[in-house]
């Protein structure tokens, strides 16, 4: 586990439809709590959600400033780190699994909750928005799903992907989604061996199948979450690739209330690179009246 500030352990437990045991992490803020109190305000909680290989401390840099004014967990989603996992595996498991943990909040505080969801966890945000009224905002960055015939996997990346984990490599596996999905650079997964997550990263590699399968189903797909009601706002970075762009902006002509924030020379990974700008996407659409 990295050193973080996510506590000793989970702060708080959810349980799925299907009975698997979802794991969150009190969230510290950077400075002095009570700040929102202080003002005056008391803003709904928010819950972190990551993205694909990741865990709870993908959160480690933005999740403590937005603790400064709210209370914040971040989620271990089913199959790593302190959550449990089920046999079956399919995408609206995961819905179930963020609704379940928005409803263990709003019980626990009385109020609905916000969500952040970062690439596949902003998709099952939106899966989880259908399943509950807890959830009163969300936060996508780079999970909408693509037109029909379109990917985001270049041609034999599942199967390299399929053969290093059979091989029991799971690094060769991490290695070849990040270059393919994320458009990581040689020199780029180079630096990233040497990150403190890399071995996060790569204990959670055998997840990668079952969820590069699971986002281009039905029902991941735009016509069945463009049916989202909630207000969402949708985050790009401004060098991500293509197929990040054309997903949101088909999504957010579907969606009810969608804002669209573009994080200029940010990648697939603005909440490490550009922390600063992402807090400041994230606080203005979550805090400032919709009406405004």
């Amino acid at each position: 586990m990295l050193d973080g500030p996510f506590g000793d352990g989970p702060a708080l437990e959810a349980v799925s439809r299907d009975g698997t045991r979802l794991a969150m992490y009190e969230v510290a803020p950077a400075r002095s709590p009570g700040a929102a109190e202080a003002e005056g305000e008391v803003r709904p909680s928010l819950l972190l959600v990551h993205g694909a290989t990741a865990d709870h401390t993908t959160w480690r840099n933005v999740g403590p400033v937005l603790a400064q004014t709210r209370r914040v967990l971040a989620i271990d989603r089913r199959g790593r780190g302190a959550s449990g996992d089920g046999p079956d595996y399919a995408i609206e498991r995961e819905y179930e699994d963020v609704a379940a943990a928005a409803d263990a909040i709003g019980k626990a505080t009385g109020a609905p909750v916000d969500v952040v969801g970062h690439s596949y966890g902003g998709r099952v945000g939106l899966g989880a928005s259908l399943l509950t009224a807890t959830i009163r905002r969300l936060v996508v960055y780079e999970g909408a799903p693509v037109p029909a015939g379109m990917t985001y996997r270049p041609p034999g990346m599942v199967d390299a992907v399929r053969g290093a984990l059979d091989r029991g490599d799971n690094e060769a596996a991490l290695a070849t989604f990040l270059a393919g999905i994320v458009g990581m650079s040689e020199a780029a997964l180079d630096a990233y061996r040497a990150d403190p997550v890399w071995p996060t990263r790569v204990a959670a590699a055998p997840t990668i199948l079952r969820e590069v399968e699971a986002e281009s189903g039905p029902a991941a797909s735009l016509e069945a979450l463009g049916g989202v009601a909630v207000p969402v706002l949708l985050v790009l970075g401004s060098i991500s690739r293509s197929p990040f762009r054309i997903g949101t902006d088909e999504l957010a002509t579907r969606l009810r209330d969608a804002r669209v924030v573009t994080i200029a020379g940010a990648a697939h990974a603005a909440h490490h690179t550009h922390a600063t700008e992402f807090v400041r996407a994230v606080e203005g659409f979550l805090d400032v009246p919709l009406e405004a």
